[in-house]
């Protein structure tokens, strides 16, 4: 089950030049698979669980969803390149992706020096 890999792409932040038409092809939908709340959370959830992976069905009681709309928001994660998942049993276990994570962080650092004084801390 788990998603092919992603091609790698390294560019520097958005502040420092322009980002290449292969490398917003390629962040982009990982970029709108965040675009949804829900899908966030569970991202968080998976980047942060204590073992590195999280099981489906850990997952699901945290929402006030039905288990096919967090199916859908995971293959979502999964198709977006954010995620992997092996089946094991019955159960889904998902673990994130760091590299995209990586790359998606980097095209958003800005350094001090760039910064205008609003933070959202």
């Amino acid at each position: 089950m788990s998603n092919q890999a992603a091609p790698t792409v390294c560019c520097p932040s958005l502040t420092e030049r322009r980002v290449p038409a292969e490398a917003a092809a390629v962040l982009a939908p990982a970029f709108k698979a965040l675009g949804d709340p829900v899908r966030l959370q569970l991202l968080s959830m998976i980047a942060s669980a204590e073992s590195g992976e999280i099981c489906v069905c850990d997952l699901t009681p945290a929402f006030d969803l039905t288990g096919p709309t967090i199916s859908h928001h995971l293959r979502t994660l999964r198709e977006a390149g954010l995620v992997d998942a092996e089946r094991r049993g019955t159960w889904v276990y998902y673990r994130a992706r760091p590299a995209i994570l990586r790359q998606l962080a980097a095209l958003l650092t800005v350094t001090p020096a760039e910064a205008d004084g609003r933070d959202c801390s």
